[in-house]
């Protein structure tokens, strides 16, 4: 009872704060300080490098799936990677206040979908289908590569235009 209480309460955090973010951009609800602060590109850059850790350290879970030294600490990390997972719709509020265009767009959704799937995770699900997990897990995971790959792209672009 305790664990199904713990996972609804991700559920309720996770979209709670997505609706919110989505709230606050489709009602052009701003924090004037926070989008002047944005609009400084060395703010910009810092809020891109804690964003950018958050991301490399959610792989730390599947580091620990994969290393035998490091299986033992799965549990701890899987609490850990939901938590921050959550938690993720403030990380990008305090990057970017709007989705962007083109492929900061697409990075956008696909970031939200992410999370959104994440949220909605087996312990919500609650099916024992082998073929129901694997689904998920490569669907999110397929996504989490292509969020890392438009990171590194958007770093990129972003020194390349310096």
């Amino acid at each position: 009872m305790d664990s199904l209480k713990k996972s609804y309460s991700f559920l309720f955090i996770g979209f709670s704060l997505l609706v919110l973010y989505l709230l606050q951009f489709f009602l052009d609800l701003k924090w004037q300080w926070l989008y002047e602060l944005q609009l400084n590109e060395e703010y910009k850059r810092w809020s891109g490098v804690f964003i950018g850790i958050f991301i490399l350290f959610q792989w730390i879970l599947s580091v620990t799936r994969i290393s035998k030294k490091l299986r033992k600490h799965t549990v701890r990390f899987t609490i850990l990677h939901k938590w921050i997972g959550v938690l993720s719709p403030i990380f990008f509020y305090i990057h970017a206040l709007e989705f962007g265009y083109g492929y900061l767009a697409l990075l956008s959704y696909i970031f939200f979908i992410n999370m959104v799937l994440g949220t909605v995770n087996l312990d919500i699900i609650k099916s024992k289908k082998e073929w129901i997990f694997q689904s998920w897990m490569i669907v999110h995971v397929l996504l989490s590569v292509v969020i890392s790959f438009l990171v590194v792209f958007h770093i990129g672009v972003v020194f390349y235009y310096e």
